[in-house]
């Protein structure tokens, strides 16, 4: 079928709404008919570096409608609102135990622009273009693996839903999920955007005594303190060490590191107490550390954490739910766009003025 999407010829250019071609549903596909799309700082890594080959159908936090099935497809039926989230293999050891956010095969699946077979789901003038995290949803319909695509509750406006499939997911799955921080316990969260303020209300969920927001942006600070920081530090006017230390008596029990920025990083783990951990989960440089001084010696632990630990298809409703009863405000980190704003959408994000981005594609 033909569709209208946003596509990328080569490298750093801006998105062009253009004709596509979508293959007809394999046994195990669902076609989404997209009604929005939100926007994520990974579609502009992938933008600007390459991560999937090009030409390239960007985005990966789709919701919309289900508008047809494969005959294998069992968990949704047209008519159905959705989330679509990242892909997975289903059939890996990490798969098997319940992480597929670290399936074996989530770089070919989610990078590698075609479908598990090797093919790709979108054309253009007979060429084939690759899809992104296995729905590529700046689009007005996406194809998806059944194993992507999450059922949601019909009651809250579907537009709304898309960036539980990554990065809200990210941020609050790192807490829920990963850290699972004990009641009275402390954290701190470096970086305000979508995926630290996400981590900063899913703290406020589970209780933690002290939720230290860390950012440069004063808007974001005072954002951070309406969902839950009980502190927040602008890292360009203080001593970021000493003040958390300060305010905890000793450091943080957990952290979430969202920036990727390496003085941030080290500064994540030096505001730790003995025993601490920080979950990283921002795109991160090479960098020096010091492992004795600022890891081994006081027995800290410094872990990945891809996608939030989540299964989507538990967690994503399980989000849904804390929203409608009030918990999971993150309607307040949005700002949406018409899919011909594109462009500017990514702009804002990129010099702060919106946090969270959303293309309404669906008119």
């Amino acid at each position: 079928m033909k569709t209208k999407a946003a596509v990328i010829h080569t490298k750093g250019e801006d998105f062009k709404i253009e004709d596509v071609e979508l293959s007809e549903l394999k046994a195990n596909e669902v076609l989404v008919k997209v009604v929005a799309s939100g926007v994520c700082h990974t579609d502009a890594v992938a933008r600007d570096m390459g991560l999937t080959p090009f030409p390239v159908v960007l985005g990966h936090e789709g919701s919309g409608i289900v508008e047809k099935v494969g005959s294998g497809v069992k968990t949704v039926e047209p008519g159905d609102n959705v989330v679509i989230s990242y892909a997975s293999c289903g059939h890996c050891e990490n798969c098997l135990t319940g992480h597929p956010s670290t399936c074996v095969n989530f770089n070919d699946l989610n990078f590698g622009g075609t479908d598990e077979d090797g093919n790709h789901r979108i054309h253009q003038d007979s060429k084939g273009i690759s899809t992104f995290f296995g729905q590529s949803s700046f689009s007005a319909y996406a194809i998806a693996n059944e194993r992507n695509v999450v059922k949601v509750d019909q009651e809250v406006d579907i537009s709304l839903l898309g960036p539980l499939g990554c990065g809200i997911q990210t941020g609050a799955g790192t807490v829920l999920n990963k850290l699972k921080p004990e009641f009275g316990s402390s954290i701190a969260v470096y970086g305000c955007g979508a995926v630290g303020l996400s981590a900063i209300m899913a703290a406020k969920i589970v209780g933690c005594k002290h939720i230290i927001a860390i950012d440069i942006h004063a808007n974001r600070l005072e954002m951070a303190k309406e969902l839950g920081a009980t502190a927040a530090l602008n890292s360009k006017e203080v001593d970021i060490v000493k003040n958390i230390k300060e305010i905890t008596n000793g450091g943080t029990h957990y952290a979430v590191e969202t920036t990727g920025v390496p003085v941030v990083v080290r500064q994540s783990l030096q505001a730790l107490r003995p025993l601490g951990q920080v979950a990283i989960v921002g795109v991160t440089p090479e960098m020096t550390l010091d492992v004795h001084n600022d890891l081994m010696a006081e027995g800290k632990t410094m872990m990945g954490v891809i996608e939030g630990e989540a299964v989507p298809q538990v967690f994503i409703p399980e989000l849904v739910d804390y929203y409608k009863k009030g918990l999971f405000p993150f309607d307040k980190l949005v700002r949406f766009y018409n899919f011909d704003d594109i462009n500017k959408a990514f702009e804002d994000s990129k010099n702060g003025f919106t946090i969270k981005p959303i293309l309404k594609i669906a008119q």
